[in-house]
């Protein structure tokens, strides 16, 4: 129970009468992916189809808070609904690789409790978010990937299997081929820069239930063209996700450098070891230490009281947010 709770309490049973408390405040907030937009890339219609997407999301993890529900549950619903829409990388929407194929990677955890999980390489879960959160209740691991996450899959018939085609989408295969004809063009001996979003693309989210707890949860269908298997931040624990009971961040952007920052963890031990407020410790990981080695993208989070960050520096993140006090909205751009 809150402070505040319990001193609201205990006034009532002292003047003689017991008064339920007043439920305490909750938030939420979801990120569909940094640096993938400009405003010349993205049309009335399809700005306001993402942005539909981006509700639905909120109405799911906001729906699990408002009747009781625990953050877990909060941003595993609402991750669900974005691993489903076609307009970012992760789930129906994610990116191919080189080969042709998809290959998801997720991880999820719980602040208070430090429990966690995670898979990367994932070809035939239709919602990594719920593979990731198996992994975290259901084995003695952490972090499963490949082949073994694929197995581990089997052992669970709750987790809905389908073909990895079942991933395509038009609009990605385009970016496929577009990043093949640069490379190809690259060797031999044009100098092209990288097109928007090559590094990005990643949904997320962080929720505070009730009862103080944090949650978050993140996945991702990586960078376009990857080989060799290649892993990002998303699904690494403390570098893509990360929670403890003062924090939780769920970052977007180019992955190789939230790796080598192990970018959420900074953030989140800054809150709770420092004293850092959330504002200032999002805001210097993000657009301080990673800009510094080269890297760029964004987070979103927010602490015990609920406060909400949601730091970029890329043209646009997609993003909405439920605050304590109820407000809610979505926004692509700097501007709300």
């Amino acid at each position: 129970m809150r402070p505040w709770s319990a001193l609201f309490l205990s006034m009532a049973v002292a003047a003689g009468s017991v008064v339920a408390a007043p439920p305490a405040p909750t938030a939420l907030v979801i990120h569909g992916g940094a640096g993938v937009i400009t405003r010349d890339q993205l049309s009335e219609a399809d700005e306001a189809a993402l942005r539909a997407d981006l509700d639905a999301a909120l109405d799911a993890g906001d729906a699990v808070l408002k009747r009781g529900g625990t953050a877990l549950d909060a941003v595993t619903a609402a991750v669900q609904v974005l691993e489903d829409s076609p307009w970012f990388n992760a789930g129906k929407g994610a990116v191919f690789t080189a080969d042709g194929t998809h290959e998801l990677d997720a991880a999820i955890m719980e602040g208070h409790t430090r429990r966690a999980g995670a898979v990367a390489g994932v070809r035939t879960v239709r919602h990594p978010v719920l593979l990731a959160r198996a992994v975290m209740e259901h084995s003695p691991h952490v972090f499963l990937a490949a082949d073994g996450a694929e197995a581990f899959a089997d052992t669970r018939p709750e987790l809905e299997r389908v073909a990895n085609r079942w991933f395509d989408t038009e609009r990605r295969r385009q970016q496929l081929e577009a990043a093949k004809e640069r490379e190809q063009r690259q060797a031999a001996g044009e100098v092209i820069p990288l097109p928007p979003g090559a590094y990005f693309g990643t949904v997320g989210a962080v929720a505070l239930d009730a009862n103080g707890h944090i949650a978050v949860a993140t996945s991702t269908g990586g960078m376009t063209n990857k080989r060799w298997g290649r892993i990002g931040d998303a699904p690494v624990i403390g570098a893509g996700t990360y929670a403890n009971d003062q924090c939780g961040i769920s970052a977007t952007g180019w992955g190789e450098f939230y790796l080598r920052t192990v970018a959420a963890h900074d953030i989140c031990a800054r809150v709770a070891l420092r004293g850092d407020p959330i504002e200032a410790a999002a805001e210097d990981v993000i657009n301080r230490v990673i800009p510094a080695l080269g890297g760029d993208g964004g987070a979103i989070g927010l602490d015990a009281r609920g406060t909400i960050v949601m730091p970029f520096n890329t043209s646009g993140m997609y993003r909405g947010w439920v605050k304590p006090d109820g407000t809610r909205g979505t926004a692509v751009f700097r501007e709300p």
